[in-house]
């Protein structure tokens, strides 16, 4: 009876839990997407530090940085764009074929005439435009949130760095004295996985961006670059991103007219990358610092969706990883953390991998 009672209020918990993030997501998307961010900027914030700088100096330079190489990213794809744009009327001919072949396969298959599927598509979009005004404003909106939002995580991001010593302080004074080294090393972890994790994944996108646009470049895509930035972006998102950026690739290709043998071209790309991300660049670049195994790792991204939809998918292997390094060092939570990780041994350090990662951490 008591083990029954003792699940119940695990599972209230996790209920209570879930609900509580997702109504106080708009509150507390922002202030995570801050906290995660910034721990990528300690490192640098500290050297800075450590020239003389002041504290305040220090936390806006990294703020700067951030925002230009943010920046850097959005024009690069915006000018491939403008380029891409110019042939809009081709590539709008191109889809109208495509769509004009699928037509026919519909009816084909199914029964359903071209005349009767464009009557369902004109009553589909006459009762999307008595909303259109509504969607106008609601897209508006959107785009006045999203700008707000950007604001308000460079002004938590800047705040975090600057008060982090005494968010830190707070923290430990929440345990008591026996155990505040103890709490002091699980903070300093799970702020070093996240930081880890973020800067080996910023390297790694660096490095797919090269291949990618190698790869595109080499097969005739138009717009090579724009789509290898596209798809190393992308990879924020394990799993899904990788896939739908090859997915946009191919739908640019096929719109533009490309041959089979461009199309076969993305594909082979697709795998050549994919082969050398996850047995190079992932034990070399991004390593071990976030050990959870597949299932939790995409368990994590899907409840992160649905709790707080695109940054939640970011968020969510981060937050994973912070949450392990907790259960690892607190006993009555060993046994989950052991659940969310994978029981792969370290190996020595012997392969040209782990000497060159050696060389690397050095």
């Amino acid at each position: 009876m008591a083990k029954l009672q003792h699940s119940i209020y695990v599972l209230l918990f996790f209920i209570l839990t879930f609900s509580g993030l997702y109504f106080a997501g708009p509150f507390l998307i922002p202030v995570t997407l801050a906290s995660v961010f910034s721990m990528l900027f300690i490192r640098f914030c500290n050297w800075l530090e450590h020239k003389g700088m002041g504290r305040g100096a220090a936390s806006l330079i990294c703020i700067l940085s951030f925002v230009l190489v943010i920046s850097l990213v959005l024009f690069s794809l915006s000018w491939q764009l403008n380029g891409l744009m110019e042939n809009v009327d081709e590539m709008k001919q191109r889809v109208i074929d495509l769509f004009s072949a699928f037509q026919h396969w519909i009816s084909e298959k199914i029964g359903l005439d071209p005349k009767q599927q464009q009557e369902l598509i004109k009553k589909t979009e006459q009762g999307a435009g008595n909303g259109a005004g509504n969607l106008l404003a609601g897209f508006a909106g959107k785009v006045m949130d999203v700008l707000a939002n950007i604001v308000l995580v460079l002004v938590y991001m800047f705040l975090f760095l600057l008060y982090r010593s005494h968010l830190k302080k707070f923290a430990l004074k929440l345990v008591p004295a026996g155990q505040r080294d103890k709490t002091d090393e699980v903070v300093h972890k799970a702020g070093q996985v996240a930081q880890q994790y973020l800067s080996g994944l910023a390297a790694m996108i660096g490095t797919l961006w090269i291949m990618y646009g190698i790869g595109f470049s080499l097969i005739g895509v138009e717009g090579a670059l724009f789509f290898a930035v596209l798809c190393g972006i992308l990879e924020i998102i394990p799993f899904v991103g990788n896939l739908t950026g090859t997915s946009l690739t191919l739908l640019s290709v096929l719109s533009r007219g490309g041959d089979a043998k461009m199309i076969v071209g993305v594909l082979v790309t697709y795998a050549l990358v994919q082969f050398i991300q996850t047995y190079v660049l992932e034990p070399l670049i991004v390593g071990e610092q976030v050990n959870i195994n597949p299932l939790f790792t995409i368990l994590v991204i899907v409840l992160g969706e649905m709790i707080w939809g695109i940054a939640g998918m970011v968020l969510a292997i981060p937050l994973l990883g912070m949450v392990k390094i907790v259960c690892d060092h607190i006993p009555d939570l060993q046994p989950y953390g052991f659940l969310i990780g994978t029981e792969k041994q370290r190996r020595r350090k012997t392969g040209l991998i782990d000497k060159v990662k050696a060389a690397f951490q050095k």
